[in-house]
């Protein structure tokens, strides 16, 4: 993250949801000190002008698995339990500490590439230890992101071994990564109990407690597949939501992921005790889940961030297109174009409201908070004619109208090139972890 101040000035800023002409964005240590009209800097202020280019918030992907961008393409069009199996759990014994970091570096390299500047990467490949989800944030900081591990605590015997861990030590493990990167700006750490079926209501609730001690939130799977609504409802006689409260836990910590098959009560649950919502679009259309309730869930008073989910279950990790279907697929569910998200309401998802199912200061451009931004080009085709460029942004941007991706006030991307380190170099190391997997193309 850069120590320097910087100043830049694009010709257009989104503040507030508004472009507004002639901004400077201050930044130092990595923060936006201030915003202010050209105007007023001192005349010996160095700026970088950026002409053509508007000036937004860097996306924050809310929710991934970083591991599965290696796996597009090998259980598409299968239903859920397939898609598991063959991809996920028949794949995961030939990640070692190596392939997570390849996998990890080359699909952070492409959610910069797509303007993404934060990721929560919900990581699960544990092998009895902490090396790899290091080896992940390793990754991160390689190629510039701002990364958020959700280390994932699971503990159901039919998921690979490498998954799970006893309470204790998943417990112990966690708060190891977590002391490991406190106080920094660039790696934040979190508890993850994977969902209501892949973790036992005595890891959650630890998972519960953990983030109380860390301060921090703490992310789960909920109600992704139909089935598991009906499960718990057969199980324990309760919705989702009022099942897991009954825990115990601390609703207000949880950041809860999906959240599709959900009653009237779970919702207004959530809005009452301020558990927040990543909403992952093209993920829940992928594996044919269903169409989390937003119009709902945003009259609730829930706040509600964007995911890509993983690399093979949608199969992009661009946040822009996690805004863009959002909007879409709840009109066409709502056959409502009026009531349903607009655009404005989808891009502040994934900008401020992924912030704040993150618990960062991110996502806007303002004062005191982080300084992630992506210059895009106002001359590009797919940004024409400017009626709006708020509306165009969410509806018909392409990636190529991204030109600079800025994280912690560097320059991380520029004209379709990662600046720390090559797409050779990044795509080389993948081919060369992938190269002897079952079904891996010899070409």
């Amino acid at each position: 993250m850069a120590e320097t101040k910087r100043i830049i000035a694009a010709e257009q800023t989104l503040i507030e949801g508004t472009f507004a002409p002639e901004l400077a964005v201050v930044m130092e240590r990595g923060r936006i000190t201030r915003v202010c009209p050209l105007a007023e800097l001192a005349p010996d202020e160095p700026v970088e002008r950026f002409p053509r280019r508007l000036l937004v918030p860097g996306t924050l992907n809310a929710h991934n698995h970083s591991f599965q961008s290696m796996l597009r393409g090998v259980a598409d069009d299968c239903n859920f339990f397939t898609w598991r199996d063959k991809a996920l759990y028949g794949y995961t014994p030939y990640m070692d500490e190596e392939a997570v970091y390849q996998g990890a570096r080359f699909a952070f390299a492409e959610m910069l590439r797509a303007g993404v500047t934060t990721v929560c990467d919900f990581f699960y490949i544990h092998r009895d230890g902490n090396a790899n989800d290091h080896a992940v944030i390793r990754a991160a900081q390689e190629v510039g992101i701002r990364i958020v591990l959700a280390r994932t605590m699971y503990d159901w015997e039919g998921a690979p071994k490498e998954y799970q861990e006893s309470i204790p030590d998943a417990v112990a493990r966690t708060r190891e990564l977590w002391q490991a990167y406190r106080g920094r700006d660039d790696v934040h750490v979190c508890p993850a109990p994977h969902s209501p079926h892949a973790a036992s209501p005595a890891m959650i609730q630890a998972g519960s407690e953990l983030a109380e001690e860390l301060d921090t939130r703490f992310h789960i799977h909920v109600a992704e597949g139909r089935y598991e609504r009906d499960t718990i409802r057969a199980q324990h006689g309760k919705t989702p939501m009022r099942w897991l409260e009954s825990l115990g836990l601390a609703m207000e910590r949880m950041t809860a992921i999906h959240c599709v098959w959900l009653e009237d009560d779970d919702i207004q649950l959530m809005g009452a005790r301020d558990t927040r919502l990543v909403y992952n679009p093209a993920s829940n259309m992928f594996l044919g889940d269903g169409v989390t309730r937003i119009p709902d869930m945003l009259a609730a008073g829930i706040k509600i961030g964007l995911g890509s989910d993983g690399g093979c279950s949608n199969n992009r990790v661009s946040v822009f297109d996690e805004m863009r279907m959002c909007a879409l697929l709840q009109k066409v569910t709502h056959l409502s174009s009026e009531t349903a998200p607009s655009a404005e309401v989808a891009f502040a998802m994934g900008t401020a409201g992924s912030a704040d199912t993150l618990g960062l200061p991110a996502g806007r451009i303002g004062a005191d908070h982080y300084a992630d931004f992506v210059l895009l080009d106002m001359d590009d085709p797919s940004m024409q004619p400017p009626f709006s460029y708020e509306k165009n942004i969410v509806y018909s941007m392409t990636p190529q109208a991204i030109r600079d991706v800025i994280v912690g006030g560097a320059t991380v991307y520029r004209d379709d090139q990662p600046l720390r380190t090559g797409w050779d170099d990044i795509l080389g190391g993948l081919r060369a972890v992938m190269k002897n997997w079952p079904g891996y193309p010899s070409i």
